[in-house]
This record gives structure tokens, C-alpha cells and sequence, in this order.
């Protein structure tokens, strides 16, 4: 009789967090599935295929797990209830914090995970680019409301403006995994928050 593969005797909600770690540290095309299946306790393939399809459909489940864990720190962006800058301030200093905490990899998975990927790798490059354009707009969304309630001046370059937050955010990324300290990297924050105040429509 062929092996089918040993029965999943797995936590799958402990799989799939052990998945974002990995895809987090080494990036979709770092991550064999031979690591995967060993941090899994070592199911067969037979198993791994059965539970999540393919790397790929594991790697979308992972990435909608960082989303609704760690990558909260972004949602702040979207809270009306706090004046533009700050919003844009507290997501980058959340996620400066959040990218140096010792207890998980470094940096943005949404960032570094597929930001370079083989032509086959399209499709998942496709998920995390739809992110950060996501995280883009709603930079441009604040600095939009903010030139049209007068916290901006009406002259002011909103195209840059958003550039600049963007660049910054993606940057602590890379800082992040480089090794730069969470001090370092909020410090670089305020003094990006000093063009937003360099465009102030207000005394």
C-alpha cells in the first residue's frame, strides 16, 4: 500500500505562526519546504500539502496573520478620531518599536519578505505591493485632510510630503534589520516629522 503520509499531528494555528517567522527572516524564496516542514515538527509533504495547499497559499495565510497581528501598528493610519500627523506619527513610531522587538524577526515582513522574487514569484510580490501601496495612500489620505483643514498649507507638496512618510516607513525596515536600535530609528522619526512642521499652516 503507498504512504500517504502520516496524519497532521500538528497545531496548525502554531504552524502558520511558525510559517510568518520563517517567510519573515528569510523571505518566500529563502524559505524551503524542507524548513517549513521541519518547523512543523517534521510532517511529510503528503501532510504539508494536505493542510495548506502549496508554499504559496501558506505564505498568504501567514501574511494575513502578520496583518492581524503585528502589522496592526499600521491601522492607526485610518483612526479619524486623531489629527493627521498624528497619525502618521504614531504609525511610525508603532512600527519602529514593533520592527526592533527582540521577540520576533526584524524589520517589516510585508517589506522584506518578497520585495526581490523570481520571475515565477510574481504573484506573491503582487500581495505585499498591494500593501504598501495601501500604506501609501493612506499616508497621501492624511496629508490630503490635513492641507484641506488648514493644519498644511495650501501650497504645500503632497506628492512629496507623502514620498517623504512613505520613504521613511519602508526605510525603518531595512534600518531595522540592520541592526539599527529602536532609539536610533524614533529619533530619525522626529526629525522626519520636522518637514511636516515646516509646512504648517499654522502658528
Amino acid at each position: 500500500m503507498a504512504r500517504t503520509g502520516r496524519p497532521r499531528s500538528f497545531d496548525r494555528d502554531t504552524a502558520v505562526r511558525q510559517a510568518m517567522h520563517l517567510f519573515w527572516k528569510y523571505g518566500f524564496e529563502g524559505v524551503s519546504l524542507e524548513q517549513l516542514r521541519r518547523s512543523m515538527g517534521g510532517i511529510s509533504s503528503a501532510s504539508f500539502y494536505a493542510a495548506f495547499g502549496s508554499k504559496e497559499a501558506l505564505y498568504r495565510t501567514a501574511l494575513e496573520r502578520y496583518g492581524a497581528t503585528h502589522g496592526k501598528v499600521m491601522l492607526v493610519l485610518h483612526d479619524e478620531g486623531l489629527l493627521p500627523r498624528e497619525r502618521i506619527e504614531q504609525a511610525l513610531r508603532r512600527s519602529a518599536e514593533m520592527q526592533t522587538d527582540p521577540a520576533h524577526p526584524t524589520g517589516c515582513m510585508i517589506t522584506l519578505s518578497s520585495t526581490i522574487c523570481s520571475v515565477d514569484g510574481g504573484s506573491v510580490q503582487a500581495l505585499t505591493l498591494a500593501e504598501r501601496a495601501a500604506n501609501r495612500e493612506a499616508i497621501r489620505t492624511c496629508v490630503d485632510a490635513a492641507i484641506k483643514d488648514g493644519a498644511l498649507r495650501h501650497d504645500t507638496n503632497r506628492a512629496g510630503l507623502t514620498t517623504l512618510f512613505d520613504g521613511v516607513l519602508v526605510g525603518l525596515s531595512i534600518q531595522a534589520r540592520d541592526g539599527v536600535s529602536h532609539e536610533d530609528l524614533d529619533a530619525g522619526v522626529t526629525q522626519a516629522l520636522a518637514a511636516w512642521d515646516a509646512n504648517s499652516g499654522r502658528p
